[in-house]
């Protein structure tokens, strides 16, 4: 007897826990429920700080960098009075690999309206990159960075990933991404400025 005793009141306590259980989960739903419209009003209020078709450096003075590699000393100010077509690339990188010529190709037919594309590779290993410039023919200003310091400072991370510069230093336009830089509106673009 004492074993269904035990039993029943174990089964009360159990029913009493789960009804205080349920209970509490409908209070914390009906808070939820009072506090759900201020949450998702702050959401939405803090998701229009950055909607996504303006990055941060739209409109502001391009940083400024100096890479070093075993041939080339780039600094991107003394392109300044020129449109600088930033591009930050890797050999690994198969949409960079892909976007290359389109950029070798618009260098040759903007480089007279003072267009330079300057290519920034982020590979480690110099002799893929090397190997990769003369094999492909890459015919622009590219300089090496292993150290990754240029392309953190524009927080680019995921390649590639292209900052077109106006004359004045001003960043005007993102691409993340390849891109087909052959394409007449991107020529236009890029005539324009």
């Amino acid at each position: 007897m004492t074993d269904t005793v035990g039993l029943a009141e174990a089964e009360g306590v159990a029913g009493i826990r789960r009804i205080y259980y349920y209970s509490c989960v409908r209070r914390i739903l009906r808070c939820a429920g009072a506090v759900a419209p201020a949450f998702i009003l702050i959401l939405f209020a803090l998701s229009g700080c950055y909607s996504g078709s303006r990055p941060p450096r739209i409109g502001a003075a391009a940083p400024d960098f100096t890479v070093h590699d075993s041939d080339h000393t780039v600094t991107l100010s003394q392109l300044k009075g020129q449109v600088v077509v930033l591009n930050f690339w890797a050999t690994w990188c198969a949409p960079c690999v892909e976007e290359v010529p389109s950029l070798v190709q618009m260098q040759e037919r903007m480089k007279a309206k003072g267009i330079t594309v300057l290519a920034v590779s982020v590979d480690v290993d110099d002799s893929n990159y090397r190997r990769f410039v003369r094999d492909h023919s890459v015919n622009l200003l590219t300089v090496r960075d292993a150290d990754q310091k240029s392309n953190a400072l524009y927080g680019t991370f995921k390649f590639p990933e292209t900052y077109v510069i106006d004359r004045n230093g001003v960043v005007r336009r993102k691409f993340i991404g390849a891109v087909d830089w052959t394409e007449p509106d991107v020529i236009e673009y890029l005539g324009k400025l």
